[in-house]
């Protein structure tokens, strides 16, 4: 089987700026997500899905294929979806790994392990997920005046002990086979399972508050290994 990894990383966020880019212990973020690719000696091609030449200089550099990406698929409103099957229609591959730009605190283990649980299981889609701080289950919906209401009202007389185990994806990888995905056309396949990653192996960017956790967490592993 070949394997392809597949890194999407437009130029254009907008609520943190080149996030795909920004600095973390002397490289850029996208760098750290390349080399982990590379080191885990899984994929036959690491490819960088993007339309900004910045972008493609940097993970040229680090050791990645480049695909051009059409402008009208790097928009705020383009998906991680779109830009995979924009790939699949020309770079052959089995299976693929779909891995955040912004996922640099992932390790090599877990991309080698969740690529045998991914086998193993012989699922569509292997997702990676992290436990909710809180459960979702105990979530309010509040409306124009301020008043709330539970917004799962079936789950109001239960104990937390008979809540569904609840799992949400946290921004670092996707696993999928090339028929299934494009055939589906989305990574919340029928056939789906998913991957517990590592509490200090995640840190989804969207704000500066967010890369400055991410920078603190990765320095905390970095003493720790």
């Amino acid at each position: 089987m070949r394997l392809i990894a597949i890194i999407p990383a437009r130029g254009g966020s907008k609520r943190l700026p080149r996030k795909n880019i920004l600095p973390l212990s002397g490289k850029p973020l996208i760098a750290h997500v390349i080399a982990t690719a590379i080191g885990s000696n899984i994929f036959d091609k690491v490819i960088v899905s993007t339309e900004d030449r910045e972008i493609a200089d940097i993970a040229r550099k680090y050791g990645a294929e480049i695909f051009q990406r059409d402008t009208t698929l790097a928009q705020d409103s383009s998906t991680v979806v779109e830009a995979c099957l924009d790939v699949l229609k020309i770079e052959s591959g089995d299976l693929f790994c779909c891995l955040y730009a912004t996922a640099a605190l992932l390790s090599v283990k877990t991309i080698q392990d969740s690529y045998q649980r991914f086998i193993t299981e012989k699922t569509s889609v292997l997702m990676g997920v992290s436990e909710y701080n809180y459960s979702p289950i105990q979530a309010l919906k509040i409306d124009d005046k301020g008043g709330a209401t539970l917004l799962l009202k079936e789950f109001e007389k239960k104990q937390s002990q008979h809540y569904p185990k609840i799992r949400v994806s946290n921004g670092t990888f996707y696993w999928g086979r090339r028929e299934d995905f494009i055939k589906e056309k989305t990574f919340y396949s029928s056939n789906l399972k998913v991957f517990d990653v590592l509490k200090n192996e995640v840190c989804d960017i969207d704000t500066i508050d967010d890369y400055n956790q991410l920078v603190r967490i990765f320095n905390e592993n970095s003493l720790s290994g």
